[in-house]
């Protein structure tokens, strides 16, 4: 890499950090020793540590001509020369989060507010960014991709054949709701490029929605939607050169229809870094693709007999230190979730988190200190701590112990928001009893910036909380994560009924040591004043920080051992003196909802009654990334399917049920509820239901709807698990 490509790398890199870091809640200044808010009608530089504020742009320059009131933006972002605010307003959602609306952009010096895309339809633009030369804005519409230049106002559209089904420069459902993927262009480094992908769903069947209130008429809402067992949409990754709109497409190996890209971005100014995940997810691969040829080159694989490990929460970004030499990587290659260091051609590997932990994320870097932070808890899965290490270790030493930086006297859950380059962060704690409680601290040395703002100072004690924690050892020699949350009042001498909250699936724990996860959020009312019991389990199969073993021991046993697990965690809650065998309830949503669903069929002896929201109740009915991950591919294995959907234990029921979902369901589709009624209707089993019309998984469309939910719920629970003691 030459000096000048190097520099522009560099910079690009840092816009890359900042974006980063606006998408996990703060907009942090590039420098990162401050951060900016949108406040009464302005933009704010706050710094945290001095305790000062700064108008940067006043509500006057962020109103539009002819307007009395000034842009209140979703969410904003400054060039990269800081001389230009991107604003984006009036968003619409797609799918889940808001990433549809207008754009409008601010040049502070000239004090000029124009709108980008005007004669494009309103609140169609998508994901608009600066280029790092500041001169260009590009972003999607309708799926397509355009740039406007910023001075002049010129637009230029560079694909042409975005349809419902092919798609540039964002995601289909699917990839959204299983990858994260949303934003699906980048500029390259010096604002010469786009590379984006584009998806091809038209081999993709739709699920087909059925909206019949809003008019005489039914209108159908479709959903292109790869179900489990069906190819994926094949994807390509093609990069434009803006100078003659010219389109180069990247060759990659293997059939599209057979593979995923879940992660790209540019490793140079001519390159690209891809992830390649085989069907099954079991294997990964990180290529380079040269942009101007397409050629590319695998320099790194890993493998797993279950499945890869993304671990990323937020697919874009990549961690390149040493100015782009090397990259850290997270990996369970050995058995455990760790940090690293891998050499820009792949050839020399580093285990930075040595030791058998897991790592949670990685929360910064910090290359002048030498170090990498990140959030870790060896000792107690069901809490967090910052630790950090070393990003170059001695060689001599020949070691790299984790450093542990959070108090461990404040045991609890940690979390911690680091500024670009690792300065300042935003240290926030709770635990089963403390409700959250935040403090700003500098780093590397780790002080509060006000010793009488301090969590050790601000802390407070919920006396009102009567949660314990314990460990359950199952009769197949299980030990289970579990809380519970006793009632006011609580006496061990009487008897109380029992809720017991479940999740059970990949995607969630249950049972972590944070403020208000011992609550029901959907009960009418106070359980703990009612009188009730509450309980959580975490079986094998959540993403605990318990090792690589632990979380894929449900591969291809989804609804089995899961199940087990949660069931005979239970019968170890039932042997406490002062649980009233004979009041018991359990409870879910979506995946709760099947766990919820299989314990009550597979299990009917521990449960009277039972709650399922949303749940999915054939597995061949869900998405293929979600499902194939976990369960392989039903043409393989269909036997392990069968087993472990809910449909297929329905003559177990004994207790009473109450069943509900919402008919505009786009994730797990409302043909789950509808499925399981024949089923149970079928086998005579008596049960409760009840549908929400247009309503998404959420179930919170609409005037009345969440506190409708909530007094059917809590009524039905009163009815059939009747609270108080005996």
């Amino acid at each position: 890499m030459n000096c000048k490509n190097k520099i522009l790398f560099l910079v690009f890199i840092l816009i890359q950090i900042n974006v980063y870091a606006q998408r996990q809640g703060i907009n942090w200044t590039p420098d990162g020793t401050a951060y900016i808010n949108y406040a009464d009608g302005n933009l704010i530089k706050i710094d945290p540590i001095k305790e000062t504020e700064q108008v940067l742009v006043s509500k006057d320059l962020l109103t539009p001509p002819g307007s009395k009131e000034p842009l209140s933006p979703q969410s904003f972002s400054f060039s990269a020369d800081n001389s230009q605010v991107l604003l984006f307003v009036n968003t619409a959602k797609v799918w889940r989060y808001k990433t549809r609306g207008d754009y409008w952009v601010l040049d502070i010096a000239k004090k000029t507010l124009r709108q980008i895309g005007a004669n494009l339809p309103a609140q169609s633009l998508m994901f608009a960014k600066f280029s790092p030369d500041s001169k260009k804005v590009a972003y999607v519409s309708n799926r397509n991709i355009y740039y406007e230049e910023i001075e002049g106002g010129i637009v230029r559209q560079l694909t042409t054949d975005g349809t419902r089904k092919l798609i540039n420069g964002t995601f289909d459902w699917v990839y959204e709701e299983e990858f994260g993927c949303r934003d699906g262009f980048r500029w390259s480094p010096d604002s010469k490029k786009i590379a984006f992908w584009q998806v091809d769903a038209n081999k993709i069947r739709d699920f087909y929605m059925i909206n019949n209130t809003d008019s005489v008429y039914s209108r159908i809402i479709p959903v292109e939607y790869p179900k489990v067992g069906e190819s994926p949409s094949p994807v390509k990754i093609g990069v434009i050169n803006l100078s003659n709109v010219s389109l180069k497409w990247m060759k990659l190996d293997g059939n599209p229809s057979q593979y995923y890209i879940p992660r790209m971005e540019w490793s140079a100014v001519n390159e690209l870094v891809v992830q390649q995940l085989d069907r099954k997810q079991q294997e990964s691969k990180l290529i380079y693709c040269n942009a101007n040829d397409g050629n590319s080159t695998t320099f790194w694989a890993e493998n797993d007999d279950a499945w890869v490990d993304l671990n990323a929460d937020d697919p874009s970004g990549w961690n390149w230190i040493n100015g782009g030499q090397d990259f850290l990587w997270v990996s369970e290659k050995d058995g455990w979730r760790h940090i690293y260091k891998i050499s820009r051609d792949g050839k020399n590997i580093t285990l930075l988190t040595k030791g058998n932990y897991d790592i949670e994320q990685i929360k910064g870097i910090d290359e002048k200190s030498n170090y990498v932070y990140f959030s870790a808890s060896p000792n107690n899965a069901t809490q967090l701590y910052l630790y950090r290490v070393k990003l170059n270790a001695d060689a001599k030493q020949n070691k790299n112990d984790a450093e542990l930086l959070s108090n461990l006297n404040l045991k609890g859950s940690h979390s911690y928001m680091i500024s670009p380059y690792a300065k300042i962060a935003r240290h926030s704690f709770s635990n089963y009893n403390t409700p959250s409680v935040t403090e700003w601290v500098t780093l590397p040395d780790l002080k509060v910036s006000k010793p009488n703002k301090s969590i050790e100072k601000l802390i407070q004690i919920d006396s009102s909380v009567n949660v314990s924690y314990l460990q359950l050892v199952t009769e197949d020699n299980i030990t289970l994560d579990a809380w519970i949350n006793k009632p006011a009042g609580f006496n061990p001498a009487k008897k109380y009924p029992v809720v017991f909250y479940v999740y059970g699936e990949p995607a969630a724990s249950t049972v972590k040591d944070e403020y208000g996860n011992h609550d029901n959020f959907l009960y009418d009312g106070n359980m703990s004043e009612d009188g009730y019991i509450q309980v959580a389990i975490d079986n094998r199969g959540t993403p605990s920080l318990k090792g690589a073993a632990w979380r894929k021991a449900i591969y291809r046993k989804n609804g089995q051992i899961n199940i087990r697990d949660m069931a005979l965690g239970f019968k170890k809650i039932l042997e406490l003196p002062y649980i009233d065998k004979n009041r018991t309830a359990v409870w879910g949503w979506s995946g709760g909802g099947s766990s919820t669903l299989n314990l009550m069929f597979q299990y009917p002896d521990l449960f009277q009654s039972g709650v399922s929201i949303a749940p999915v109740t054939n597995m061949l009915y869900y998405d293929n990334i979600y499902t194939e991950r976990y369960m392989g591919l039903p043409q393989e294995n269909m036997e392990d399917f069968v087993n472990g959907s809910v449909i297929n234990h329905v003559r177990g029921l004994k207790g009473k049920l109450l069943l509900v979902h919402g008919t505009g369901d786009d994730n797990v589709h409302y043909s789950n509820a509808e499925k399981l009624i024949n089923e149970l209707v079928k086998y005579n089993k008596q049960f409760e239901f009840m549908s929400y019309p247009n309503r998404s998984h959420s179930i919170s469309e609409g005037e009345g709807t969440r506190k409708h939910l909530s007094v059917l719920y809590s009524n039905f629970i009163r009815k059939n698990c009747p609270p108080g003691t005996k």
